[in-house]
């Protein structure tokens, strides 16, 4: 049975993730997570056993911390009912671009790690079923009128805008840039956006 020290875990965890965002899912051994933790060698092996079982890790963490953000953000939204769809996309996608960059650039390591993992996948099928759920239930607590069967459009379309920015160069990832791509979001999926 793996150790159950759970701020140890974390950390390791995030070690991972930091990792995944800075050298890609390449650049990922225990090795390299204990030193980014700063934890003695063999730490991460008795956490997890196998690299695959650390990938798996660090994409749970990634759903963890992505439900405490959007408990976070419906909370700070529910005070912003006067702000239409473009706008909410648009803060969203300048705040994943820049403060939540690392996530999601370890996000799409893992996303394209997971072709080849089906573990890893199952892991990370939670954040695409709970990025539907939430964002239904987000539309409706705002009123926003998106009917649920052009959700999953629109939430194609944010992953490709949210690419799109998170792996651009320095300076690209601007409030202006931003408010375009969410507005063309908004355009394609034929949602309301004002």
């Amino acid at each position: 049975m793996p150790p159950t020290n759970p701020s140890r875990r974390r950390a390791l965890t995030d070690a991972a993730i930091e990792l995944l965002a800075s050298s890609g899912v390449h650049g990922l051994t225990h090795r390299a997570v204990e030193k980014r933790a700063g934890l003695p060698p063999g730490t991460a092996s008795n956490y997890f056993r196998s690299r695959e079982a650390l990938l798996v890790a660090a994409a749970e963490r990634i759903v963890e911390l992505h439900h405490a953000d959007t408990d976070r953000i419906n909370r700070e939204h529910q005070a912003a009912r006067d702000v239409g769809l473009a706008e909410l996309l648009t803060r969203s996608l300048l705040t994943a671009a820049t403060t939540a960059r690392d996530r999601y650039l370890a996000i799409f390591e893992l996303q394209l790690e997971a072709v080849r993992r089906p573990a890893l996948a199952a892991a990370l099928a939670g954040l695409q079923d709970a990025a539907v759920r939430l964002t239904a239930g987000r539309h409706g607590e705002l009123g926003i009128a998106v009917p649920r069967e052009r959700i999953p459009a629109l939430i194609a379309l944010y992953g490709g805008a949210l690419f799109t920015l998170v792996t651009a160069p320095p300076g690209v990832a601007g409030e202006a840039f931003a408010r375009q791509l969410a507005q063309a979001i908004v355009d394609g999926c034929g949602a309301p956006g004002s």
